[in-house]
This record gives C-alpha cells, structure tokens and sequence, in this order.
C-alpha cells in the first residue's frame, strides 16, 4: 500500500473510532460499562485494597500511559476529599485512565467541581458518580469548630458544609465531638449528592435518562474499607 492509500486507511479508522464512540455514548455509556457494573468494579477494587491484594493500580507502567496517550474511558467519576489518606486509585485498586477523580476539601462541589464532573458524564460517557466522604475529616471539622465562620477562602468550605454540621449537631445534641462530626460528615455526603442534580441541569437530565447514577459511600480511615449508603442520597 502506497503512502496515499495508508492516509485513507487511517482516515478510515478514524471516522469509525469516532462513530462507534458516538453510538456509545448515545446508548447510555460511552466507556461501554453499566453503572452497577462500575461500581462491583469498584466495590471489588477495594476489597482487594483492604485484604492487601492489590494488583491493577500496580498496572500503571509505561505500556499502560503509552496506550492512554490519545484518549480516556474512565467508567466511575469520584468526588473525593483532598485529604492525603484517601487516594481513591489506591483505595480501589484502579491502573491509570479507570477513574475520573476530583479532589477538593470536604469532597464539596462548586461551578468548577461539577464543570468537572459534567464533562466527564456527558463527553466522556461515565455512568457512575460516587461522592466519597472519610472518617475523621478535617474540613467537617473545621466547620463543626468554626460554627459557620472561618477566614480567608477556607470559608467559603465551611460555608458549604456548615448546613450538613448544623443539623448534625441538632440531631446528635449532647453527643461527644466527635460523633457530631461523623454524623456532619454523613450528612455533608448526602447533601453534596442531592446538589450536584440540583445545581446541575446536565446531570439532572442523564440521571433522569438513565445515562448516570450517583451513589454515595464513606472511606474508613481504620481499616481502608468503603461503605455505600444504601438508599440514602
């Protein structure tokens, strides 16, 4: 084959990587993975993580970056904590290009966070998204100490999590601090759930199409278990 006919074969390719892409996305699950399939991989990932037999987070060498080079399908977006102790590659056991992680304080979403969700579930095809909170978190801390108040831009965190640490301290009344926090800690996973559908017209209509779910769990800094939420959101 001449260098003609080689361009037109790679033209060829390209047109229908791209269809087929389309078609993917348009039934639902670009990444060709369901949500509950995700989240077993997920679920599995950890399980791996927390009986020390991690394997594919060790997969990410240089065949694996090379393959990634021109595109991503990861099929679960985690919103997760800063917090250094919760890495959520590691914690479920996930090579490079498996998981579309975004990472701020108190796992909080803001035009940013969910820009960032948005683009990963409608252009990227991801049917999951897990709100990940942790145990002992010290944004939620922050806020149960800080009764609302904080300076400079921490605020604008204690803020967003004060209405989840505010009902937690009603509710756990009398309680040691540090139940109060836990149950803030809860609450604020549940509340972040809820707005990323409220504040998110583009993810309120792929959840109401069936294309995403939103799941919510809390990592456990003890024994690195992850637990779902069942029937709470």
């Amino acid at each position: 084959m001449n260098e003609t006919g080689r361009r037109v074969a790679r033209l060829i390719i390209g047109v229908a990587v791209a269809a087929s892409a389309a078609v993917a996305f348009a039934s639902g699950g670009g990444v060709g993975v369901s949500a509950d399939e995700a989240l077993q991989r997920l679920m599995d990932g950890n399980k791996h993580y927390v009986e020390g037999q991690m394997g594919a987070c060790r997969e990410s060498d240089t065949a694996k970056r090379e393959g990634l080079a021109k595109g991503q399908k990861p099929y679960a977006i985690i919103l997760s904590c800063s917090d250094s102790r919760v890495p959520p590659e590691i914690v479920f056991d996930k090579a490079m290009g498996e998981l579309f992680v975004v990472r701020v304080a108190g796992n909080i979403p803001d035009p940013v966070v969910l820009g960032s969700i948005e683009y990963a579930a409608e252009h990227i095809g991801s049917p999951l998204i897990m709100v990940l909170g942790h145990e002992r978190c010290g944004a939620v801390t922050a806020t149960v100490d800080a009764k609302g108040k904080a300076h400079g831009n921490i605020g604008s965190i204690v803020k967003t999590i004060a209405p989840a640490a505010q009902k937690a301290q009603k509710e756990m009344k009398g309680k040691p601090k540090a139940e109060i926090v836990e149950a803030a800690s809860d609450a604020n996973v549940q509340m972040v759930a809820a707005n990323i559908t409220k504040k998110s017209p583009v993810i309120a209509k792929l959840v109401k199409e069936g294309k995403i779910k939103i799941v919510t769990a809390k990592y456990d800094l003890d024994d690195g278990k992850v637990t779902l939420f069942e029937g709470k959101k």
